[in-house]
């Protein structure tokens, strides 16, 4: 366990910079586009106020308060959250093929160390888990104070206050980041975390087999994919409803676990048998 943190804390250090950077642009943008948004349209109001001769009752009749769901779906809010998303799934195939890198190989010392080497793949998954839930509590502390900032820039007339939950559940994309329930959550988060066990297996059998490794890859990812979808193809073979959504779901939960299990005994395999030193 002990060197399992240890390489876990190595991972993250690897990438703090970079991450901090990702932190830090979000932060800006969002608020860079809150205080857009809102002088926008405040000078947007007082335009047409005075071009088309409107009271303020009359522009209310055509036109809708501003709220701060208009500021969730602009560039500036959802591009960084985009830019960050895709970010961590580069770095979910640079974690591995980095320690390639370079005239001696960063990878065999690593698999050199007195620990099993299982625990590179745990502290590789672990380390971009806890940086994808990072990234999505950073968001969750960041919209209550844009909230916030939309309030003080707007009077109540021109504005409609809005909670933090109605805000999420509002926003298509943050209603995917900020699940309504645990359950939601854990079914979010849960094939995210399939998918990058997966994943890491197939970048495995590339770099134990090289180009037959990329078909190897290729055929185990299909297979995985193919085998999460079977209870929908069965069904729809059958009948829309020949089973209840909560059988679905067991079925579901059940197949991950399996594939989650198969993934990390064949990555112990390869890193074990199949990539030496």
């Amino acid at each position: 366990m002990k060197n399992y943190l240890k390489l876990v804390s190595f991972e993250l250090s690897r990438f703090i910079k970079i991450y901090i950077a990702l932190i830090v642009v979000t932060t800006v943008s969002q608020f860079a586009g809150v205080f857009s948004q809102s002088r926008n349209y405040a000078a947007t109001v007082n335009q047409t106020l005075q071009q088309e001769s409107f009271s303020l009752n009359d522009y209310f009749v055509s036109y809708p308060p501003l709220t701060f769901i208009n500021v969730t779906v602009s560039g500036w809010f959802i591009i960084p959250i985009i830019f960050s998303a895709a970010a961590l799934v580069f770095y979910s195939f640079f974690i591995w093929y980095r320690d390639w890198f370079g005239k001696n190989a960063f990878i065999y010392r690593l698999l050199m160390l007195p620990t099993n080497r299982i625990n590179l793949f745990f502290s590789k998954l672990t380390a971009i888990l806890l940086m994808v839930l990072g990234l999505v509590a950073t968001q969750l502390i960041l919209i209550p104070l844009e909230s916030a900032l939309f309030n003080q820039l707007l009077p109540d007339y021109l504005r409609y206050n809005l909670s933090t939950q109605t805000i999420i559940s509002s926003s298509e994309y943050l209603s995917v980041l900020f699940p309504d329930s645990f359950i939601q959550f854990l079914i979010y988060y849960g094939l995210g975390s399939l998918v990058l066990i997966v994943l890491f297996t197939i970048i495995l059998f590339e770099r134990s087999f090289h180009l037959k490794g990329i078909v190897f890859g290729g055929l185990f990812g299909a297979g995985t994919f193919i085998l999460m979808l079977s209870p929908f193809i069965i069904q729809t073979k059958l009948s829309p409803y020949y089973l209840y959504p909560i059988e679905n779901f067991a079925i579901e939960l059940f197949l991950g676990i399996v594939i989650s299990i198969f993934s990390i005994w064949v990555s112990h395999y390869l890193l074990n048998k199949k990539i030496t030193v």
